[in-house]
């Protein structure tokens, strides 16, 4: 277990029940359960989370991706399209402090628990609701997945060479994060109101609004002077320059950016050349702007004289900022990502696997989150919790075994 005593998180006490799929929903009960939530992940009894057969397998068979995402939780499986099934989860639900769920509008609904239903249940009850477009607008009930939320979010058509063909973001999972995160902060939300109020809400997440907030000054560039931003490939030259990635003589990449005219005088005296932050060259931003594409050559084949090591340290030496677009062998061996302690070990109980993941943050000063376990086997936390939380005895929890209800 990482650091941090579980009883005393900010949010112990709390209990969310996690019936969502994949990632975005589900994102935000792991960084609820990080900070000391309780997260019952209930989960279909045939197969379970599609999030288990998502990347790459482990002895066990669930996959690295499973064991990493859904850390903290119990699991928990249940038949909501049985009765019973149905009836269990209203019974969780009257116990629960939140409710994470991501099913394409109206299937909550069809099962008899959608919102009307549980908050009669539970009023206190504060629900989040993933979707690709949100649970209202005439797109609500089209399927929606990360990438498609790039492409409507506006992030996908900015990626990519100048005229080139549009590619992925980053992850193609980045939508699925950012909605978690927004979601995430919904729900700290709704439970603060809980305390001043005793009701609960429900929080509309859709997947591409959360991409489409994070595009700086797009829209009222737009609205303005009908500004339509185009692919930059790996330079943006719309308010800094030089402002990109260069290749190193090495076969590598380093990134650079002189947003001030301060810092491109840094940058000049790296490369040994001060003269280019005159006045009478490139010292203003503005000129540089003007003729990005000299000022961008005079650059790359500067870095692609030297290895980056070499770049970086002359770049460091004038506090230029600069940084190496880092691979993930390379941030295995960054010495900032081994202080902040970054990656963490854990070991699977029933396997003796040791699984790096990424570390818990934010981090806290005084409540630090914490890793308890990597994510569960299918169905592990059935019987503790109908037992524990429901109260049921064994021989009606053998009986629901029997009937599939779990």
């Amino acid at each position: 277990m990482t650091e941090g005593n579980t009883s005393t998180l900010p949010l112990a006490g709390i209990r969310v029940i996690d019936v969502a799929t994949v990632v975005a929903a589900p994102y935000c009960a792991t960084i609820l359960g990080e900070f000391g939530a309780d997260v019952l992940k209930v989960e279909h009894p045939v197969g379970g989370d599609a999030l288990r057969r998502f990347g790459t397998p482990t002895q066990r068979g669930d996959t690295l991706t499973w064991l990493s995402e859904s850390r903290n939780k119990r699991s928990v499986t249940l038949n909501l399209q049985h009765p019973d099934g149905a009836q269990l989860f209203k019974e969780l639900i009257a116990r629960a402090d939140v409710l994470c769920e991501n099913f394409r509008p109206g299937t909550l609904e069809k099962w008899g628990l959608g919102w009307d239903v549980l908050r009669q249940i539970n009023p206190g009850l504060v629900m989040l609701r993933v979707t690709g477009y949100g649970q209202t607008g005439p797109y609500r009930d089209r399927p929606g997945f990360a990438r498609i939320a790039h492409a409507v979010g506006g992030i996908a058509y900015l990626a990519g060479m100048p005229k080139g063909t549009p590619v992925t973001p980053g992850s193609t999972t980045l939508g699925d994060y950012l909605t978690g995160l927004y979601g995430c902060i919904g729900v700290l939300m709704a439970l603060r109101y809980r305390e001043k109020t005793g009701r609960g809400q429900f929080i509309d997440a859709a997947l591409y609004e959360s991409v489409f907030r994070c595009s700086d000054e797009l829209v009222p560039a737009y609205a303005m002077y009908g500004t339509v931003r185009e692919r930059h490939g790996p330079h943006h030259n719309d308010f800094a320059c030089p402002h990109g990635h260069f290749p190193t003589k090495d076969g590598k990449w380093v990134a650079i950016s002189c947003a001030t005219d301060k810092l491109f005088a840094r940058l000049a005296q790296a490369m040994g050349r001060p003269e280019l932050a005159s006045s009478s060259i490139y010292g203003e931003q503005k000129v540089r702007l003007e003729h990005y594409q000299d000022v961008n050559e005079i650059v790359r084949d500067w870095c692609g004289s030297l290895t980056r090591a070499e770049v970086l340290a002359r770049c460091h030496a004038t506090a230029t900022p600069a940084a190496p677009l880092n691979d993930i062998a390379d941030i295995f061996g960054d010495r900032q990502v081994h202080a902040r302690r970054n990656l963490v070990a854990i070991d699977l109980d029933d396997t003796g696997e040791t699984i790096i993941v990424p570390n818990v943050i934010p981090k806290l000063s005084e409540t630090p989150g914490a890793i308890k376990h990597l994510g569960p086997r299918l169905g592990e936390h059935t019987d503790e919790v109908l037992r524990d939380v429901l109260g049921m005895t064994d021989e009606q929890i053998a009986d629901l075994h029997t009937r599939r209800v779990i």
